[in-house]
């Protein structure tokens, strides 16, 4: 009876693992594209669902192979600025037959009820640290709720679809306790006015030194700008200052002074002890406050391997360069009396950066998209933002270069 059903046919296999990738990553696509509709996103996740649990196991490696190249062919996009553009089809190789391998485990036993717990025991699962890929996210713009318990109780649903003929009603029960009933957004914003311009600066041009001149100029007139409109505070993206900003001594203290005036939130490299870190600086009221990067993004700031192959792999692709150092703990800013979590791209898509929120309900994430546009990539991380904002009741405010700016409320 718990046996998933044998498919003998080559065709058919293929067939079913590809469109089973396809209902996977459909609600990207769809969100890209702005096509958001509730009922859409229900039926097409929970179709997603039901394939996973119940295709052929031979089927899930397919599953997975298309489902990782679905969700993450746009990391290929970042090797074109290291001149590692030769490697882009061998990294989509590499990540389609990891995501297959993972994929297969859920099918290690040929019994739908471990492949029903080895589902919820993948959203568990963040391989290197990445965890990108998450099954909850299926519902982030349906009318199920997006916690690891309702996504148990739709399992439970599939599971009595799936193997009672006569009984198949009782799967009501968990899908109407998953259930969340759309409801407005409350607006609460902070005591703040905050200026959020829109960057989109080149990846090949913004490390370029003849262009650092320039770049900076652009920053201060950004800032120049949002004081002349009497904002409380200007939020600039992530390295939008393109080098290590506490060794420009000039441009420091011309930035205390613009902080007289307003508020200035900026993203740049901040060097201690011989090591450098990916940071935020907050110029206000004449002083500066730095927050380190606490998550860094796995095998593009730091590698996560053990040492030998930390210093193989960034000899032999990154011209010896080092991880970047990082962070222990999350930092919060206090801004007009309003306490503000700091994020930075890859970490506001973690729990770590949520972690002793405390009294905090606003998060402001700066984030530099330049590294992987025109792709997907900005679609998945506001998902995955959403998701989060929700996770822990808390408002962010995200600035990027390279993709839109927006605000997400839980």
């Amino acid at each position: 009876m718990f046996l998933v059903k044998r498919d003998n046919s080559n065709k058919n296999f293929i067939i079913k693992g590809f469109i089973t990738s396809i209902l996977l990553s459909a609600f990207i696509y769809l969100s890209h594209f702005n096509i958001e509709y509730l009922l859409l996103n229900t039926v097409l996740g929970l179709l997603a669902i039901y394939f996973l649990v119940t295709i052929p196991r031979k089927s899930l490696f397919i599953t997975g192979f298309s489902t990782g190249i679905f969700w993450f062919y746009w990391i290929g996009i970042s090797l074109q600025y290291y001149e590692l553009t030769y490697l882009i089809p061998v990294l989509l190789i590499v990540i389609g037959i990891g995501y297959g391998l993972l994929f297969l485990l859920l099918g290690l036993i040929n019994n739908i009820i471990y492949r029903v717990i080895a589902i919820f025991a993948f959203t568990f699962i963040t391989p290197f640290g990445f965890n990108w890929m998450k099954f909850e996210l299926l519902f982030i713009d349906s009318y199920f709720n997006t916690s690891k318990e309702s996504f148990a109780l739709i399992l439970a649903a599939i599971l009595i679809i799936s193997q009672l003929k006569r009984l198949k009603i009782l799967a009501l029960i968990p899908l109407f306790i998953a259930f969340e009933m759309p409801h407005g957004k409350i607006i609460d914003n902070p005591n703040l006015d905050i200026y959020m311009p829109q960057l989109n600066l080149s990846q090949e041009l913004k490390w370029k030194k003849e262009n650092r001149a320039n770049i900076i100029d652009k920053n201060l007139n950004i800032i120049e700008n949002a004081i002349s409109l009497n904002k409380d505070l200007v939020v600039l993206p992530e390295t939008s200052i393109p080098t290590v900003l506490n060794n420009q001594r000039e441009l420091f203290k011309y930035l205390k002074e613009l902080s007289l005036d307003i508020n200035i939130f900026t993203g740049a490299l901040y060097l201690e002890n011989n090591q450098i870190y990916n940071a935020t600086y907050l110029f206000s009221k004449g002083e500066v406050q730095i927050a380190k990067k606490v998550v860094l993004v796995p095998f593009g700031e730091e590698i996560p391997l053990p040492k030998f192959f930390v210093n193989l792999i960034n000899n032999t692709f990154y011209g010896g360069a080092q991880d970047y150092a990082k962070a222990t703990n999350p930092t919060d800013f206090t801004i007009n009396e309003t306490k503000i979590r700091n994020a930075i791209c890859y970490e506001a898509t973690t729990d770590k950066i949520f972690e002793n929120l405390g009294d905090t309900k606003y998060m402001i994430a700066i984030s530099n998209n330049a590294w992987f546009t025109p792709s997907i990539e900005p679609t998945l991380q506001k998902l995955l933002m959403k998701y989060y904002a929700k996770k822990y009741n808390v408002t962010i405010y995200h600035v990027v270069n390279g993709s839109k700016n927006y605000i997400i409320r839980p």
